[in-house]
């Protein structure tokens, strides 16, 4: 069964929300995993490309953008935003409103809160749909670190 983490994050923008997700990205990569960043579109998908090449200084983190099977499968991170991630992945990092239908695939799905009213909202919606149908939920509140 697919292991579920929410990890709640003080920012309130959704920079704040991308920046995690490819620090997390970038150290599940060098732990050798295989790693799906879903979004909602193309263009969040270019903007988040150009932000895991510049995330931090000196940054360089190979990447793929992904629709429809279009990712080679020997890059560790994909960038997707279609119904199907295509090759197996190990975790999933969800950006995207939407809870990817292909989600229980995944070892380990990651949802990113931010203090934003948009992604509180639909990432308490995704809790609960997750929680009411029995996954095991992990909730980590990076706000106490």
């Amino acid at each position: 069964m697919t292991q579920v983490d929410f990890y709640v994050l003080g920012g309130q923008q959704i920079n704040d929300q991308w920046l995690f997700a490819c620090r997390l990205s970038e150290k599940a990569a060098r732990q050798g995993k295989q790693i799906l960043l879903q979004v909602d579109d193309a263009q969040q998908a270019q903007q988040l490309s150009e932000l895991l090449w510049c995330h931090r200084e000196g940054a360089f983190v190979p990447h793929a953008l992904s629709n429809d099977n279009q990712a080679p499968a020997d890059v560790d991170i994909s960038i997707g935003w279609s119904t199907d991630p295509g090759h197996q992945h190990d975790v999933l990092i969800n950006l995207s409103s939407k809870l990817p239908d292909f989600f229980s695939r995944f070892h380990r799905l990651v949802e990113v809160v931010v203090q934003h009213d948009r992604v509180l909202d639909y990432t308490r919606n995704h809790y609960k749909f997750l929680k009411d149908r029995g996954y095991p939920v992990t909730h980590t509140d990076m706000r106490l670190r």
